[in-house]
């Protein structure tokens, strides 16, 4: 059977998984009566949650022509920033790409991120502008913005001449000109079929030793390990015994093949045999892991594993000491959660675990702050109870002139014009510079500037603020430039409690002149607790168990009901976000709390001290 290996990739939301779905249904890979989920490939409940893909899924479907049946192996690619690792290993296995572009939104920072990888491949894309039935699109327009950025990315003659369908992956069609019937998906089969090359091959490949550079690894309750990619050249089938080497050539282990399976429809199957050119998940060993070469034991030469760039924000994950710990999770040791973080390294190219002089602490190093987010909240999930640290960036030192470099995002902004003033203000006090200003239509206007990573940190939220909630933000790595100096972190100080006990509702009715609460009545707090944000900019040590003193005189009005204004609640990430460099984050399976890193006040006024000294 013919085959094709391709990826979708695209900006976040621009509809990649909602096409794989149709493609799915127009192959014949579902029944006609068969019941399937929306958005098949997001099985993972916080993808679902979120409506965003976070892990790189792979299936197949099978398209019949006059010739014969083709079989297509499509890999549906994260299209976030902070799950780039994903893309960039699985680019590697490609003969070809679907890029996907908003009709409306055109070419976004992270469509420029996967192209730039796929065209320095030497991959040929296909463009789909996606979402053609939108009030607001503009195909036309969008069509010459990714040529520009083609050019932009300099790509080659043949990746400039790159054939173009208009689409609507939630209705099921696509078309080569806007005039042409919109039925079915037949032409982009059809456009794949001519456009993919399939998979290139060593001459005598078929014959040769079995070799495969694994891509992604995860772990099966009955499998155990299992190792995904595309065979190079060979053929593996079950029994047969296999070694993994490193990229340096090593040997990391040798073992047998319990299980070869293949990627058919929502499902891996087993199969009898691999071959060179497909793409197949591998079971049977222990220890090899992603950018490992499987391969027969003749064999001596790794496959090269290409690059990933390297993170740009840590966090330290430490053992919850509060005095609430241990009470909702059930893994608190600093042993399992080393084990856990250590684990998550090995299938996730994009994050580095290392120890830290702190005891019980551990950094953990990635692209961003919800890769980081999805990460704890994944594990608070599984029963674990966590200590999070502010995030701070990773410097380094350029090689040249030996100065400190920090990260440099790309930050693009579609806001109504109203807000454009302050958003500038508040980016360029963070030391950004903006780049570009173009109205896009409607009032509204597309901002474009370069922001140092640590600006960001904390910043969504004041956007959402700042913008009344309308305002789109879309960031992406852009590259090191000099450190740009000092940036004001947050303004208001937080109000911290010195009692342990049950908030009262009368304590926290009297503490609302004092700022905004975080906690409701009835919350269980203890001393060094965060419970709330200062009006003025300094911390306060408060008491929220203060009841209203009883007497025996009654008088009009004494006795009226308290009215707590509802409080203010941080998601995840805004917690993460939001804690300064002396707070933490707890973080248990039913509870996100804030507090201070030392919950005694005069520890607290020690540290000051010292920090103000040193």
């Amino acid at each position: 059977m013919d085959l094709r290996n391709i990826a979708i990739i695209a900006h976040v939301d621009h509809g990649k998984t909602t096409l794989v779905d149709e493609l799915l249904k127009q192959s014949g890979t579902f029944r006609a009566n068969q019941t399937v989920a929306e958005r098949a490939l997001d099985s993972n409940d916080l993808e679902r949650e979120r409506g965003i893909t976070i892990l790189a899924k792979c299936t197949s479907v099978e398209w019949a022509t006059d010739q014969g049946s083709t079989r297509i192996n499509i890999v549906d690619t994260p299209g976030h920033a902070d799950f780039g690792g994903e893309v960039e290993r699985i680019l590697s296995m490609m003969d070809g790409v679907i890029l996907l572009v908003d009709a409306a939104e055109g070419p976004m920072p992270q469509t420029k991120f996967v192209t730039s990888k796929a065209l320095r491949l030497g991959l040929k894309p296909i463009v789909v502008i996606n979402k053609i039935d939108r009030q607001d699109a503009r195909p036309d327009d969008v069509h010459e913005e990714v040529f520009d950025l083609f050019a932009a990315l300099d790509a080659n003659e043949e990746q400039l001449d790159f054939p173009l369908l208009y689409a609507s992956g939630r209705d099921g069609w696509a078309v080569r000109d806007l005039a042409d019937p919109r039925e079915s998906l037949s032409p982009l089969f059809e456009c794949l079929l001519d456009r993919v090359p399939p998979p290139k091959l060593e001459s005598g490949a078929a014959e040769a030793p079995f070799r495969m550079l694994a891509t992604t690894v995860e772990r099966d309750p009955y499998l155990g390990r299992v190792l995904t990619g595309r065979i190079d050249r060979g053929t593996v089938r079950p029994n047969q015994n296999i070694k993994a080497l490193a990229s340096d050539g090593t040997q990391i282990e040798t073992g047998r093949v319990t299980r070869v399976l293949a990627f058919r429809g929502l499902t891996r199957q087993p199969i009898d045999e691999g071959n060179a050119g497909d793409i197949v998940a591998i079971a049977g060993l222990s220890e090899a892991t992603v950018a490992h070469t499987l391969c027969d034991p003749a064999c001596d030469e790794p496959i090269a594993a290409p690059p990933i760039d390297p993170p740009t924000l840590a966090v330290t994950f430490s053992i919850n000491d509060s005095p609430l710990a241990g009470r909702d999770g059930s893994k608190v040791q600093s042993r399992v959660i080393e084990e856990r973080l250590l684990r998550e390294a090995e299938g996730n190219v994009a994050i580095q675990v290392s120890r830290t002089a702190e005891k019980d602490a551990f950094e953990v190093a990635g692209r961003g702050e919800l890769q980081i987010g999805i990460l704890v909240e994944t594990m608070r999930r599984e029963g674990f109870e966590l200590s999070i640290s502010r995030p701070r960036v990773i410097y380094r030192e350029d090689p040249q002139t030996g100065k400190r470099q920090e990260p440099v995002e790309e930050v693009v902004i579609d806001v109504d014009d109203d807000y454009t003033g302050i958003i500038i203000e508040k980016l360029t006090a963070r030391k950004g510079t903006l780049i570009n200003m173009q109205p896009t239509g409607g009032r509204k206007t597309r901002l474009t500037l370069h922001v140092p990573s640590r600006g960001l940190v904390g910043y969504h939220g004041e956007f959402l603020t700042d913008t009344r909630g309308t305002g789109v933000m879309n960031r992406v790595f852009h590259s090191y430039d000099d450190y740009k100096g000092p940036i004001p972190g947050r303004t208001n100080g937080v109000l911290v409690s010195r009692e342990q006990g049950k908030a009262v509702p009368y304590a926290l009715w009297n503490l609302e002149e004092r700022g905004t609460m975080f906690i409701s009545p009835g919350t269980e707090v203890y001393q060094g607790m965060i419970i709330g944000e200062n009006a003025r900019n300094n911390d306060l040590d408060v008491n929220p168990l203060k009841s209203k003193q009883l007497t025996n005189i009654r008088a009009a009005g004494k006795d009226d009901a308290v009215r707590v204004t509802p409080p203010r609640l941080l998601a995840l990430e805004e917690a993460i976000a939001y804690v300064d460099n002396d707070e933490l984050v707890e973080v248990t399976p039913n509870h996100i709390r804030l507090r201070k890193r030392a919950l005694l006040p005069h520890l607290r006024k020690r540290a000051q001290k010292e920090e103000a000294a040193g």
